[in-house]
């Protein structure tokens, strides 16, 4: 039987700025062997900043409620009755769907993690998953559910899916006076801290402002950045291996009637291979590589970074905008890169305040004569 206790929140609005503070000093004692500009320190909100959140539904007989456990501790669970790290609209539909669950029988058993999804616009979806098969009963008070809460909902059970209405939403996010639309759907990756996210956008869209030509983007998501930067260069040609972000971003092209960005489905080392005519790929079709006049590249890789061929492939480019959710891959790719560019911009992105996990931000221009 596991132990139960309640949820003791980490986050103190007070104690925040020191935090940050202790994140920054030690960003600059990591980098100081390469010499970078002064650190930009981009302070995300102390509370409800979180767009997206997971929870265990634990069950006590009639009983259920929110839990979590730490990270190699399976046997305590901590109960959750409400989160200020996640946004006000997650902790409001927290409580609601709880309550509304408790006494639904059909919606309660064997409902084992709840997934909420939200926007800074408002909008929201919620995905139940269950150690259960879901039938047209279950689909029937799920559609009621649905309505009482306002926002659509996904049930997911063992090689099953049941979407409701819909699988996505519908982000508005504004950048230096303009806005853009961005779906985001279920399973598929976004940033977590919407407010940041903006704050890297317009960070980017700063940097390319001394750019020019064309704009090639590794690691692309749902067009994040492509879209974002896309009226700042002539053309931009992204890549992306998830076939769930490159759907989202060809959605958010339409949407925001973007016309000079295209997204292929590669992943970076496939693309490194067309680059240099070692392979042809049927999904690059249509796309004449020789067309671009690529000076800019960004990459915004996984947390292993980029592999020494990306790295090399990178190299090739007089600016490189490099995003990193690891600053020690980001140090070890450095260790190459700084060999013929010079960095000229260095950025903190607090996306996760009050744990240890540090977004970066390097702004690379090419050495003269390198």
């Amino acid at each position: 039987m596991a132990d139960i206790k309640p949820y003791q929140h980490q986050v103190n609005p007070e104690a925040y700025p020191a935090l940050l503070d202790d994140k920054a000093e030690r960003l600059r004692q990591l980098f100081a062997g390469f010499q970078p500009p002064q650190l930009e320190v981009h302070a995300s909100a102390p509370q409800h900043f979180r767009l997206r959140a997971e929870f265990r539904l634990w069950h006590e007989g009639e009983r259920c409620f929110y839990a979590m456990s730490e990270p190699g501790d399976k046997n305590t669970k901590y109960e959750v009755s409400d989160f200020p790290i996640a946004s006000q609209l997650i902790n409001q539909l927290m409580k609601k769907l709880l309550d509304a669950i408790t006494t639904n029988d059909l919606l309660r058993r064997r409902l084992f993690q709840v997934e909420f999804l939200t926007t800074l616009s408002g909008d929201a979806l919620i995905t139940l998953i269950y150690h259960k098969q879901l039938d047209d009963s279950w689909q029937a008070e799920a559609e009621k559910l649905q309505q009482q809460l306002g926002f659509p909902i996904i049930g997911r059970a063992r090689k099953q899916k049941r979407v409701l209405e819909r699988e996505y939403v519908t982000e508005q996010i504004n950048v230096d006076g303009k806005t853009f639309s961005y779906r985001q759907i279920e399973g598929g990756f976004t940033q977590p801290n919407g407010e940041m996210n903006q704050t890297m956008l317009s960070w980017a869209r700063d940097a390319s402002s001394a750019f020019h030509g064309d704009l090639l983007e590794l690691y692309c998501g749902n067009g994040n950045f492509s879209i974002a930067l896309a009226d700042k260069y002539n053309k931009v040609l992204a890549t992306e291996i998830s076939k769930t972000s490159v759907y989202a971003a060809q959605e958010n092209i339409r949407a925001n009637q973007v016309d000079n960005v295209i997204i292929a489905r590669l992943s970076s080392e496939e693309f490194v291979q067309a680059l240099r005519g070692e392979r042809q790929f049927s999904r690059l079709e249509g796309v004449d590589l020789n067309d671009y006049q690529f000076n800019t590249v960004l990459v915004d890789p996984p947390r292993a970074g980029l592999d020494d061929e990306s790295v090399k492939q990178v190299q090739q480019y007089d600016n490189i905008i490099y995003i990193s959710c690891n600053p020690n891959t980001l140090h070890d790719n450095l260790g190459t890169l700084s060999k013929t560019h010079d960095i000229k911009r260095f950025a903190l992105f607090d996306q996760f305040p009050y744990t240890d996990h540090i977004e970066t931000g390097v702004v690379l221009v090419r050495k003269t004569g390198a």
